[in-house]
């Protein structure tokens, strides 16, 4: 869904008018003319006419002509920033004082059934637009949501109650966490005899991108079975953030209201699914009402209108970091220490990529397990499409990865997964080989493609990666915001050309790699830990968590899929949406 709203020039647009892969509806009957009469037409009439702008929703898809069921819709379209608003304004914040502790909270008169702890977390891909929309580094774009988010001239300079959020947690730290168990999947899918029957089956498919999710689960249910069965960063901040708060203050996970800000309007959709629900980690349900791990989902883009709609210029904002009493310490000192550490593994380099670097840590850390490795890259038909090759010194394959990124490119790949079908000839032998298993032809440079052979895929919806998601800031916005604030860079066309599309997005792409440039952290990145190291801090991080929460790991950090029926093309229920905004009343966080 998102991958239809990037620029033109990429290799997933569909401009207006083109048709789309899988049209649902059939095209309009042609009118015929009367018996015996003509049409005479001139040569500028058989020119095509001006089409009208493209109208794009969130029930749109590029790969599978509209895969989000209508019930869905309605839920997604119950995330926005008007329901951030009504909810600050609903519930009084239940403040925390810097030393907190569980007598001090069970006393505090504002505990009331109406008061709420609200916490936050909001990805880098989001602070790099912001970056680049006020032509700032990701640092300062950080203290600016941090400020907007918690301090005294945000959020909470205004409303009924004047709430904010108690904590903002950065998606990277629990991006960190994904990458380390990532590895440990990998790792245990490459060693015979594991023992481990659940794990996902080779090759091992990336599962943080909630459009690809979508797609695979209506459109090639086959693709399940190789699913990474990891939460992305945005659901283990919730499950992290709703448990541990809830068993450190004593406050039921009902009263944790968790804001997402991210670049993908996919997330709402991921937001939406039963199994990120307390039903999957919590054998002892507080009430019958599921408790969502992730209560809402606001884009980058809608960051902004929520600014707008109070009246504050994020601009204007101080850019520096807040004031220890606005920031108390999180309840458990371990998990404080590890949610707010700078020391981290993560590289938001042009080699790790604009998605977090799934792949590259796996390329990364494989290597370090195998001394004087080397790794070859060989690209594919375009930019979105790379293989990695981890060989040993003597040249021996020890792992082989891809990167596919655009539903175009995802296509090509499930293609090379599709099993083999069956012919029904009578004494025909059934086929042993697969669309992915035959080998496949040497491309122009050289590389073969045989999906099978991949150990790990990283499949993003999104051309380009994250930082291209469908809800970062867009550049008419952008020059909006400019000229709202004054800046001398020129307002230009209404419509940006794809030179401009090209060039913003590289300003996007450049303001996330800053994030390891900023001269203000020379200091700890010379205090940054080998991967090994890292890794160790990780687990031990985890292990803790589950330790305290009394709930095992396996049901904090893992999730499953299922195969799901799109019911696109099928007539809707006249109460169809009556039966979904009823559904979503029952579950928590204010849906």
């Amino acid at each position: 869904m998102s991958a239809i709203l990037s620029a033109d020039d990429l290799n997933d647009f569909i401009s207006p008018g083109v048709a789309c892969i899988k049209p649902v509806e059939s095209l309009p009957q042609k009118q015929s003319s009367p018996e015996g009469s003509y049409e005479v037409t001139t040569e500028d009439q058989v020119q095509p006419e001006n089409l009208p702008p493209a109208q794009i929703s969130l029930t749109d898809c590029l790969a599978c002509s509209g895969c989000v069921t209508s019930a869905e819709a309605v839920l997604i379209s119950l995330q926005s920033h008007t329901e951030v608003l009504n909810t600050l304004d609903a519930h009084p914040e239940i403040r925390l004082p810097g030393n907190q502790n569980r007598a001090l909270f069970e006393s505090n008169g504002q505990t009331s059934d109406e008061g709420r702890i609200f916490v936050a977390s909001v990805s880098p891909q989001v602070r790099a637009s912001l970056a680049a929309t006020y032509g700032i580094s990701e640092k300062q774009a950080n203290y600016i949501v941090q400020q907007f988010l918690s301090g005294p001239q945000g959020l909470r300079a205004g409303g009924k109650h004047g709430s904010g959020f108690n904590w903002v947690i950065d998606t990277n730290t629990l991006r960190e966490a994904v990458l380390a168990l990532t590895a440990d999947e990998v790792s245990e899918s490459l060693t015979p005899n594991s023992g481990n029957s659940t794990g996902p089956k080779r090759p091992i498919l990336s599962s943080a991108c909630p459009g690809w999710i979508c797609y695979a689960e209506k459109t090639h249910p086959f693709i399940l079975p190789h699913l990474s069965r990891l939460k992305s960063p945005q659901a283990l901040a919730g499950t992290l953030l709703k448990t541990a708060l809830s068993k450190s203050l004593g406050v039921p996970a009902s009263r944790i209201w968790h804001l997402a800000v991210m670049p993908c309007f996919d997330k709402k959709l991921e937001a939406s699914r039963e199994e990120l629900t307390d039903a999957s980690w919590n054998a002892v349900s507080e009430t019958s009402a599921l408790v969502r791990d992730v209560d809402c989902v606001i884009t980058a883009r809608e960051l902004l209108t929520l600014a707008s709609s109070r009246g504050i210029s994020l601009p204007t904002l101080p850019m520096k970091s807040l004031p220890q009493s606005f920031r108390p310490s999180f309840p458990d000192p371990t998990l404080d220490a590890y949610l707010f550490s700078k020391r981290s593994m993560l590289e938001q380099t042009t080699t790790a990529g604009t998605s977090g670097g799934y792949l590259y840590h796996v390329l990364m850390a494989f290597q370090a397990r195998n001394p004087g490795s080397e790794i070859i890259t060989q690209r594919g038909r375009n930019a979105d499409v790379v293989d990695y090759t981890l060989v040993s010194p003597g040249g021996e394959p020890i792992l082989k990865a891809a990167r596919y990124y655009g539903f175009r490119n995802i296509q090509n790949l499930v293609r090379k997964l599709k099993p083999a079908r069956v012919s029904r000839l009578p004494g025909a032998r059934a086929s042993t080989a697969t669309a992915g298993s035959r080998r496949q032809p040497a491309s122009r440079n050289g590389a073969a493609s045989s999906g099978t052979d991949y150990a790990y895929v990283e499949v993003m919806a999104c051309p380009g990666g994250c930082t291209n998601g469908g809800g970062q800031i867009r550049l008419e916005d952008a020059r909006e915001a400019s000229t709202e604030t004054g800046s001398s860079e020129a307002v230009g066309a209404l419509k940006p050309s794809p030179h401009e599309l090209r060039s913003w997005l590289a300003r996007v792409d450049e303001a996330y790699y800053s994030a390891d440039s900023d001269p203000e952290d020379e200091t700890e990145n010379q205090q940054t830990l080998s991967i090994a190291d890292t890794e160790n801090r990780v687990h031990k991080a985890l292990q803790h968590w589950s330790t305290m929460t009394e709930i095992p790991l396996s049901k904090l950090a893992y999730t499953t899929y299922r195969e799901v029926e799109s019911d696109v093309g099928k007539p809707i229920a006249p109460n169809d949406t009556t039966r979904v905004v009823e559904l979503a009343g029952k579950i928590g966080g204010g849906w």
